[in-house]
This record gives C-alpha cells, sequence and structure tokens, in this order.
C-alpha cells in the first residue's frame, strides 16, 4: 500500500458536535490507522487524535464575524466591499499555502458548496487552478437544495457554490445527494458513504481491536461465538463441523471460541489439541479460532476476559452453544440481555432459559442439517440481516479498503 500524505479541511472538527464534524473525526483517525500523513485544518477545533496535528486559524470559521457581515454587505457591490472581499481571501491563501507543501491530497468538506465563507471556497478554487494540490470537494449538502433561499445566492459572488471545477474531484455520501448534485453541476459525481466506526461506537478494547484486525472480521458473512472452557463437555467439535457446513452451503462463516484452558483440567490442553487437529482435518483453519491460542503483536498468548468477551458478543451474529451437558447457560442470558440470536444444543438448562426465544438442534443431528437450519433461521431474523449489511458495508476499515483509498489513489496516480 502507498502513503499518502493527506490534508482534511473543514469550517470546524471536534470538539465542536455535528454530522460532519464527526466525519472529519473518523476520516481523519482511519486514514492516519492505515499509515497514511494526516493533518487537519479547521476555523475551530482541537487535537483528538494523536497521530493527527490539527491547525486552526479563525479565518476559515464558519461564525467569523468579519466574514460574515463582509459577505451580507457583497450585494451591495461596493468597491471597499470587494478589496475588503480580496484582503480576506489573500490572507486565507497565504496561510493555506504555507500548509500545503509536501502533501498529496487537500479533502474539503463542504466547503466548496456552502455558503459560510465564501472567501475560504475561492482560494480552493484558486489552488486547484494552480494546481498546487489535487483538491476533493466532499459534499455534504448544498443550499441550492432548498426552497425559498434568498434571491443573492443566485447572483455573484455567491455563483461559485454551484460551479463545477473540471479541475476539482466531487464526492458526495448518498445516491440521493448524487442526484442533487448531479443536476446542480450537470456532472456524475462520486458516491462515498458515511460510515461508523464500531470500535468507537461499542468501546471495544485494544484487544478486540487487534483480534478484528488479525482475524478480518469485518470481511466475512457470518460470525458465531461461543464463550465456552475448553472441555469435552463442550463439544466445541460440533460447532466446528457446523462451521464447516455453513462454508460448504456458501456462507463465509468464522467462529471465535473465547474459552480459556480449565485451570482445574490438565486434560483441557489434550482438549484443545484434539481440537487443532480436526480443524487441520476439515481444512477450517482460516475460519475457527481458538482464542486461547491467539498471539497479540507482542507475541504473547491472549488471556480471555469479560471485556474480550462481551466485545466479541456485540460484532457477532450469533451464539452457538454445543455442550452436551451444562448445570446451567449464563451466556444465554448475557446474548439475551444485547439481543444476540442464540443456536444451542438442545438440552434442559438451555430450554429452560430460552424455550421459544433460541434456535435449538439435537445432539445427534448432522452438521449439514443443522447449518441449513442456521441459515433459514437467520434469514428470518431482519435485524440480523441489517446488522451485517452495515458491518460489510458501513464500518470506516471497509469504506477505506474498498472506496476511500482507491478513489484516492486513483487521484493521484502511481
Amino acid at each position: 500500500m502507498n502513503n499518502l500524505s493527506i490534508i482534511i479541511l473543514h469550517y470546524t472538527c471536534p470538539p465542536i458536535v455535528g454530522g460532519v464534524e464527526e466525519v472529519v473525526r473518523h476520516q481523519a483517525s482511519i486514514l492516519s490507522r492505515y499509515g497514511h500523513r494526516v493533518k487537519i485544518i479547521v476555523g475551530e477545533g482541537e487535537k483528538f487524535d494523536p497521530s493527527v496535528p490539527v491547525v486552526s486559524n479563525s479565518l476559515l470559521s464558519s461564525r467569523n464575524y468579519e466574514i460574515i457581515k463582509m459577505q451580507n454587505e457583497l450585494y451591495k457591490n461596493r468597491k471597499e466591499d470587494i478589496e475588503h472581499f480580496n484582503y480576506i481571501k489573500n490572507m486565507i491563501k497565504q496561510f493555506l499555502l504555507a500548509h500545503l507543501k509536501k502533501y498529496d491530497i487537500l479533502i474539503a468538506h463542504n466547503v466548496l458548496t456552502m455558503r459560510y465563507n465564501l472567501p475560504l471556497t475561492y482560494v480552493l478554487h484558486e489552488i486547484s487552478n494552480d494546481e498546487i494540490i489535487k483538491v476533493v470537494a466532499w459534499c455534504h449538502d448544498s443550499l441550492y437544495f432548498y426552497k425559498g433561499i434568498p434571491e443573492q445566492y443566485h447572483r455573484e459572488p455567491y455563483n461559485i457554490l454551484k460551479k463545477y471545477n473540471e479541475k476539482i474531484h466531487y464526492v458526495t455520501i448518498s445516491k440521493s445527494r448524487q442526484l442533487e448534485f448531479n443536476k446542480l453541476f450537470n456532472k456524475n459525481i462520486k458516491i462515498i458513504e458515511n460510515g461508523i466506526d464500531p470500535s468507537s461506537f461499542f468501546k471495544l478494547t485494544d484487544t478486540t481491536r487487534e483480534i478484528i484486525e488479525k482475524l478480518n472480521l469485518y470481511e466475512t458473512d457470518f460470525i458465531m461465538v461461543q464463550p465456552s472452557r475448553l472441555h469435552p463437555r463442550k463439544n466445541i467439535e460440533l460447532s466446528i463441523k457446523i462451521t464447516k457446513a455453513l462454508i460448504d452451503q456458501g456462507l463465509k462463516t468464522k467462529l471465535l471460541v473465547t474459552g480459556a484452558f480449565d485451570p482445574h483440567e490438565k486434560s483441557t490442553k489434550q482438549y484443545h489439541k484434539k481440537l487443532e487437529n480436526l480443524i487441520n482435518e476439515l481444512s477450517v483453519g482460516e475460519n475457527v479460532f481458538v482464542l486461547a491460542s491467539f498471539r497479540d503483536e507482542f507475541n504473547k498468548l491472549l488471556l480471555s476476559s469479560t471485556s474480550i468477551i462481551r466485545d466479541l458478543y456485540l460484532i457477532a451474529d450469533a451464539l452457538i452453544m454445543s455442550s452436551i451437558q451444562e448445570g446451567f447457560g449464563i451466556p444465554l442470558i448475557e446474548a439475551g440481555m444485547i439481543k444476540l440470536p442464540i443456536i444451542c444444543s438442545n438440552i434442559e438448562p438451555f430450554r429452560h432459559i430460552a424455550e421459544g426465544y433460541a434456535l435449538f438442534f439435537d445432539l445427534n443431528e448432522e452438521p449439514s442439517h443443522i447449518a441449513k437450519k442456521i441459515i433459514d433461521y437467520m434469514e428470518s431474523l431482519p435485524t440480523r440481516r441489517f446488522f451485517r449489511h452495515v458491518i460489510n458495508n458501513y464500518t470506516w476499515d471497509n469504506i477505506y479498503k474498498y472506496k476511500l483509498y482507491p478513489y484516492l489513489k486513483s487521484i493521484v496516480g502511481d
């Protein structure tokens, strides 16, 4: 992967609260995390990510009193107002030029299509025309999409807000916005949707983030989690066989077994070896992960914890429990607390807790039959299907890998 140097520009950034500000936050963080050099330039805001510097200048703000007052007078077309406009514009341009050196791309959020700082808008057009840096107009909105806007916004100098510049690269955030911008500019605009970062949304631990990244958990169809200790009565081998059957039936599946070795049973290490042999025999080494043998970036074995198990519940599609025998079944209750679908063996303790609320299978059923039941059951749950749709299509990691990075790379070329 070739790393890029990227500036992200907006009127404000966190801790200022707003939808675009959150996109700036996530976009900057994901680009930095994947090794790109990122700097944020805003009118107001503070550093929120240790790896991303923030430079602020009130002349770039949407709330600069001097600029607001000047813009409100522009329609009078007086010489002194135009001179004042050009004076501020030149100050902004000199400031930006000092920060653009050795950067490949400038991503400007909303600045080229909204009316809140016209001098800044004009500067970005001039910088683009001079080919000083590749400019991306990230278009969230436009005042021309709304009825009843004052007539002054249909005259100079505001017309620049609906002017398409061949030297600027335009992106918008949805199909509906694309249709509106296509009509405004009479051009076809690229779509890269907004996203969500499950790690920050769920407040996942650093260890969980590492597990997600190493195992590519955001790039699968179906994740089952089994929080069972490595003990023969947990019947983990059946879950492994079910995983294999799901894969054979076309569902890209991953099984996460979170249980550690039982400290009271030395024989559990032998059971672990048995599971490893089965994983190799079924060729599911890329699909089944026993986290007791997972090593972190420092090559240390993972010590399972309640926080990691909770995290994996949150990113999984289903809990699976294939136990032969249980005294109770706490994982079923935990799954119920976060609305996680349950797939479990038809034993009395599980029936007592979740009968009518889970998918049960008999221990003597063929794994292929259980797999078919699972697929049918999961397809019947719209919330589960939408969850996986969001994870696959709207996480910032996947947006970065499949849309954002390829697009930015195409702009700068090889």
